[in-house]
């Protein structure tokens, strides 16, 4: 498959639990696994893996329940870590992990559990840290009830406004935008991702746990519980940068972020 000038090879490797998940590839060099966030699949990553190929092999893959991977109950983010294992070994034995929002929480944990990591690239955890307060328990099992009940816009409406901040009015002017369906689409996920993030505080103590050299990424344009975060991230892993680079709400421009990623990475 050709996207963008860049050739992807598809394929898929079974995790522990022999669930299927689906993966690309494209590049040459040391590879990284791209591990993505709520309403993220391989085709989200793309971009970034496309900007980061010239200098890495990238594996992009569909978290459990998304795109082309499958789904074996019940949910456990230990499940997920598996997965990365699973990647990880086909990736060679060793890899640079990258995660986003909840991608960047489930590649922290899988280090910290000392799984083959190389180097951690974490782009703005949301972890609920300092005066920011935890998130309200029972969201995930709301999320759960309205995706059974087929009120799948409402779960993702649900997500938007209780797990991201997103003000409800400019949810409903979402409502008509031309990705929703495919938002809607990806809502079963959403109680998995709220389930990775947790309602606790910053989990200092596994954080402490790794051990590879780390840098957390956070954008000049996301809130300020976002950044405080990934600077309450950086600040509870041993030896991590914390790194701030020019960008949007919850994101930054693939090449600027590829462009860093590589300084931070490969020095």
């Amino acid at each position: 498959m050709t996207s963008n000038g860049t050739t992807w090879t598809v394929d898929t490797v079974r995790s522990a639990d022999g669930t299927t998940i689906a993966y690309e590839t494209a590049g040459e060099g040391p590879p990284i696994v791209l591990v993505g966030g709520a309403f993220n699949d391989r085709g989200t990553t793309r971009p970034l893996g496309a900007a980061l190929a010239s200098d890495f092999t990238v594996y992009g893959y569909d978290r459990r329940g998304r795109g082309d991977s499958g789904d074996t109950g019940p949910y456990a983010v230990q499940r997920e870590i598996e997965d990365l294992a699973a990647l990880l070994s086909r990736a060679g034995g060793t890899a640079f992990l990258y995660g986003l929002s909840s991608g960047a929480i489930l590649a922290a944990y899988a280090a910290a559990e000392g799984l083959p990591v190389t180097g951690l690239a974490l782009f703005e955890p949301p972890f609920q840290a300092g005066a920011h307060g935890g998130r309200k328990p029972g969201l995930a099992e709301r999320l759960t009830e309205l995706v059974a009940g087929g009120r799948r816009g409402d779960a993702v409406e649900l997500f938007l406004t209780d797990a991201v901040g997103v003000p409800p009015a400019a949810v409903a002017g979402m409502r008509g935008a031309p990705e929703w369906p495919w938002m809607e689409g990806l809502a079963h996920t959403l109680a998995y991702d709220t389930t990775v993030t947790g309602y606790g505080g910053l989990p200092a103590d596994r954080l402490g746990r790794i051990t590879v050299p780390t840098v957390v990424v956070a954008s000049t344009g996301s809130p300020d519980w976002l950044r405080d975060a990934a600077t309450a991230t950086a600040g509870a892993i041993p030896g991590a940068t914390d790194l701030s680079l020019a960008g949007g709400f919850h994101e930054v421009p693939p090449d600027v972020l590829a462009a860093a990623l590589r300084d931070a990475l490969l020095g």
